[in-house]
């Protein structure tokens, strides 16, 4: 009992931590959401379900949800493929590989608004970065990336893989290394290539990596916010207006909290229904390796 006393003590403040910032958030968000709640006069009137009736009938939340989700289908796969990419390069046993290493992580560990900044001269019409270097190609471009309805999506994504590279890659890296080098030996005793003892070995070996990387990656896409708050504002014409900043709007411009409620539980009902699809579909490539 002493013992058991002790390690209550001990894991104390993350309880309350995960009681004060989350738990109790989240069933405030619920109660706020039955409600119309004007946070100026702190008036409220009990609506039932008519904020969810009306987050479902709402044309410009659907345009969030299908732009999240938009984005997820193109970051999260080009995300993974790069961050495997570089970590095979990194798994090399060369000298100094581990400060490449650790380059490739400080994206994940710097400031998101100082990046999204820095990101913004990047895409800059004349003397960004990117319009600089094709200058510099004598390829006359002047696109004003983050203002052009047909690019401002991609220029998130493209940011979107090189602030994720960093995690990715570790994730994968610890797989890699994972991998019993006796499964490459085997192979190439049995005339393997490089390339087949990628797809043979190294991508079945992968399967938890790979899923669990999926998974959080999905997520974090479809609740992107700081890039579209700081870099477009939900533009040009509503082009990458996600459902994170479109529920922000909602509760911190309009001021209509229980509707921003609602609508945050109805985009929680989606991430879990996806990631509960992303299961069954990997169901089948995860089993073996119920004790990784």
């Amino acid at each position: 009992m002493k013992k058991g006393k002790l390690g209550y003590l001990f894991i104390a403040p993350a309880t309350l931590h995960l009681l004060v910032f989350a738990i109790f958030p989240m069933a405030f968000s619920v109660f706020l959401s039955f409600y119309k709640w004007n946070l100026l006069t702190s008036e409220r009137t009990f609506l039932g379900l008519a904020n969810y009736a009306y987050a479902f009938g709402d044309p410009q939340f659907w345009n969030a949800m299908w732009n999240s989700t938009k984005y997820a289908l193109l970051s999260v796969p080009l995300g993974m493929a790069a961050g495997l990419l570089v970590a095979i390069l990194v798994n090399q046993k060369l000298k100094g590989v581990t400060i490449f290493r650790t380059l490739y992580y400080i994206p994940a560990i710097s400031s998101g608004v100082a990046i999204s900044i820095l990101w913004i001269y990047v895409y800059l019409p004349e003397t960004g970065l990117i319009n600089s270097v094709l200058g510099l190609l004598h390829i006359n471009n002047k696109t004003d990336f983050l203002k052009n309805e047909s690019m401002a999506m991609y220029a998130l994504v493209f940011m979107s893989i090189w602030v994720g590279l960093g995690p990715r890659m570790v994730l994968f890296l610890s797989g890699l290394i994972g991998i019993p080098p006796s499964l490459y030996e085997a192979a190439e005793l049995d005339g393997a290539g490089k390339l087949r003892s990628f797809w043979n070995v190294t991508l079945p070996m992968l399967a938890p990596t790979t899923f669990f990387v999926m998974v959080t990656s999905t997520i974090g896409a479809l609740q992107v916010f700081t890039p579209v708050y700081i870099m477009t504002q939900g533009g040009p014409n509503e082009t990458t207006d996600m459902v994170g900043y479109h529920i922000y709007v909602e509760a911190w411009s309009k001021f209509l909290i229980g509707i921003a409620s609602a609508k945050s539980f109805v985009l929680l009902a989606a991430i879990v229904a996806i990631s509960i699809f992303q299961f069954r579909i990997l169901k089948n490539q995860l089993e073996g390796y119920s004790t990784t």
